[in-house]
């Protein structure tokens, strides 16, 4: 469906600008829906924006009217874990509660097309590495609880209404399409790579690498890491899958490797040409020793690849993006 319109929620965001720059580069319009809680204005920039909060069903009417929109990724909502933790309404009231608003918009509207940004923290404790879609699901905290749910209620409208959706569970989503002026910028920022980008450049204090003592070959966590750009690639193919009538299915987002943190760290200080100040601190609690994604599903359902994301790749990417998103010390 070339020139077909896509609602993005949160496409000001991470992902969701790389979502949307995947689908233009599809065809597709995408039309970016952000309040810019943690989006980036300036990330918007493959079709219409439209700032408003997904709990605003006026505005959500008015977005889909005015476009034409015909299908819906949905992103927005909060991710960050330990604050799912110490604030659990706040994460059940943007990560549900806006859900449902926007699921009635959509149905009043006859779109029937829809993806949604889930996360491989349904899972809880891996029991098996790595994670097939059978897994059990037993979140460990109210992010993932969430997503979970959300991946319920959809089911139970593609049962009620024949919705036909998609649930991509991301593992560690990383790198950039630096090039085009997109990349990470959380605030918070809690994630690895990010991290250690910017305690390289000195432009945030040294990284704390926390538990060197687990059951791992350099005893620091094993994670599977996904490059952005090819996050974006899966999204257009679960839009094309969803707007040819295929009902539900959830769906790994990985590469199938586990890399330590102190591989990452390594490569990071490798590309950047300098090293990454470090410490060393106790485990986390609910931290797992490794989180690897089976993604055999995604590749034989949708013919999914993941093309970027050797680690090597991934970082260098994020570095490129961080070297000109902050200003380095000498």
């Amino acid at each position: 469906m070339t020139g077909a319109s896509v609602l993005v929620t949160g496409g000001a965001g991470f992902v969701g600008a790389h979502v949307c720059r995947a689908l233009a580069g599809a065809g597709f319009v995408p039309v970016a829906y952000d309040d810019l809680s943690a989006g980036h204005r300036e990330f918007a920039k493959w079709g219409p924006f439209v700032r408003a909060k997904i709990e605003d069903a006026a505005a959500l009417d008015a977005a889909i009217a005015a476009h034409g929109v015909v299908a819906c990724v949905h992103l927005a909502g909060s991710i960050e874990v330990g604050l799912s933790v110490r604030e659990p309404v706040r994460f059940w009231q943007n990560n549900v509660s806006g859900t449902l608003v926007l699921l009635d918009r959509l149905r009043a509207a006859k779109v029937g097309a829809f993806v949604f940004s889930s996360t491989a923290a349904v899972y809880g404790e891996p029991e098996t590495v790595p994670m097939a879609e059978s897994h059990p699901k037993r979140p460990t905290n109210p992010y993932g609880e969430t997503k979970l749910a959300v991946e319920a209620v959809l089911a139970a409208e593609a049962r009620s209404r024949g919705l036909a959706w998609i649930a991509f569970r991301y593992f560690n989503a990383a790198g950039s399409a630096w090039a085009d002026g997109i990349g990470e910028d959380h605030s918070p920022e809690s994630h690895l790579i990010p991290l250690a980008c910017q305690a390289a450049m000195g432009t945030r204090p040294p990284l704390t690498i926390f538990g060197d003592d687990y059951p791992t070959p350099d005893g620091t966590a094993l994670r599977d890491y996904i490059h952005v750009v090819d996050l974006g690639a899966a999204h257009v193919l679960g839009i094309r899958r969803a707007l040819a009538g295929r009902i539900g299915a959830p769906f790994n987002l990985g590469t199938g490797t586990g890399y330590s943190v102190r591989q990452v760290v390594d490569t990071v200080g490798r590309i950047a040409g300098r090293p990454v100040p470090h410490s060393f601190g106790a485990r986390r609690a609910g931290d797992s020793p490794a989180l690897v994604a089976d993604p055999s599903s995604a590749m034989r359902e949708l013919g999914w690849q993941p093309k970027s994301s050797a680690l090597d790749t991934i970082v260098a990417d994020a570095w490129a993006w961080h070297s000109r998103r902050h200003t380095p010390k000498a």
